[in-house]
C-alpha cells in the first residue's frame, strides 16, 4: 500500500504556490506510506544546451564544492552546484554523457537520481512531513509536481529505493502496487544494458519505459508496451516536461481519482489529497478508467 499524488497548474498565476498546494496532498498520504517519501517538482527550465542533474548523497560531509571545481576541470565546463539537503542541483553546459560517465568513475557514491532541462527529485526514508520539511517543499514555486509515499513490501526500506524514479530526461515514474514479473523483466532489461541499483519492481517499470524510450518510442508507445509486458496490479504517475501521466492496469484495484478545474489537473491515490486545492467543491471528478492512458502536456 502506497500513496501517490500528481498536480499540474494550468494557471500560471498559481505556480509561485506550487510547493504549498503540493504538500498537503503528500503529507495527507502519510497512512498509506509512513516509510519514505519523495516527489518531482518542474521549474527553473535551463537553457536548452545546459542539463540539470539532480545528486543524491549518504554522505553529510559530502564536498559538493568540490565537485564542482574537479568537474569543471576534468570536462572544461560550466558546473553550478546548489546543495539541497543531502541533495543537489547540478547544472552544466558540459555533454550530460560524459558528465554522468565522469560522476561514475570519479564519485561512485553519488547517485544520479534525475536529469533533464526542469525536473528536480528529492526523496528520502522517513515520514512523509518531514521528508518535505528536509527539502523545503512548501515554498517551491513551479509548474507541476508529483510524489509518492511508500510503504514497502517487496524491497529494503531505502532511499534508494524510494519512489520517484528516473525514467529518461525530464521523465519519472511513481508508482502504487506491485508487479509479479519484474525479475524476468530485470533480467532481460539487464541484458539489454539497463542498470538497476535496487531490487525495487518500480525501478524495473521506470527501467522498462527507459528502454523502450531508447529505441525511440514515445512516451505514449512506450506506455502502451508496457501495458503489453507489465504484469500485476498498478497504478502510474509518470511525470513528464510538460504535465503528468496517469495508467491503471486492466484489472484497476488500485486506488486512483482525478479532479480538474480550470486552473489545475490532481491526480490522488485517494480524494482526500485532493480536497484542500482551491475550487476542488466543484472541480470534475472521475476514476480512471482501466487500461486507458492519460497525459497532460506536449510530450505524447
Amino acid at each position: 500500500m502506497c500513496g501517490i499524488v500528481g498536480l499540474y497548474l494550468k494557471n500560471t498565476d498559481l505556480q509561485p504556490t506550487l510547493g504549498a498546494l503540493f504538500e498537503p496532498m503528500l503529507v495527507e498520504m502519510t497512512d498509506r506510506g509512513p516509510d519514505s517519501a519523495g516527489f518531482a517538482i518542474y521549474r527553473n527550465q535551463v537553457d536548452q544546451d545546459h542539463t540539470k542533474f539532480t545528486l543524491a548523497s549518504d554522505n553529510p560531509k559530502q564536498d559538493w564544492k568540490a565537485l564542482d571545481a574537479d568537474l569543471e576541470k576534468a570536462l572544461n565546463c560550466d558546473v553550478q552546484i546548489s546543495p539541497v539537503g543531502d541533495h543537489a542541483i547540478l547544472i552544466t553546459d558540459g555533454d550530460a554523457g560524459q558528465v554522468q560517465q565522469w560522476l561514475a568513475e570519479q564519485r561512485p557514491q553519488i547517485r544520479i537520481v534525475g536529469s533533464g532541462r526542469s525536473i528536480e527529485i528529492f526523496k528520502q526514508t522517513g515520514l512523509p512531513q518531514d521528508v518535505a520539511d528536509k527539502f523545503d517543499l512548501i515554498n517551491a514555486q513551479g509548474s507541476h509536481a508529483i510524489g509518492h509515499t511508500r510503504m514497502a513490501t517487496e524491497s529494503a526500506v531505502t532511499t534508494e529505493g524510494s519512489h520517484p524514479f528516473a525514467t529518461g530526461l525530464d521523465l519519472c515514474l511513481v508508482h502504487n502496487g506491485s508487479l509479479s514479473n519484474h525479475n524476468r523483466l530485470r533480467r532481460q532489461l539487464e541484458r539489454n544494458g539497463i542498470t538497476f541499483q535496487t531490487e525495487n519492481d518500480t525501478e524495473v517499470a521506470a527501467g522498462f519505459l527507459t528502454w523502450k524510450l531508447r529505441q525511440g518510442m514515445s512516451l505514449t508507445e512506450a506506455l502502451e508496451a508496457g501495458r503489453e509486458e507489465l504484469d500485476g496490479f498498478y497504478t502510474f504517475c509518470i511525470g513528464t516536461a510538460d504535465g503528468f501521466a496517469v495508467m491503471r492496469d486492466p484489472i484497476a484495484c488500485k486506488h486512483a481519482v482525478m479532479a480538474e478545474t480550470d486552473d489545475w489537473v490532481a491526480m490522488a491515490t485517494e480524494y482526500r489529497a485532493i480536497a484542500h486545492l482551491p475550487g476542488a467543491d466543484t472541480a470534475r471528478i472521475w476514476e480512471p478508467e482501466p487500461d486507458r492512458i492519460y497525459i497532460w502536456g506536449d510530450v505524447q
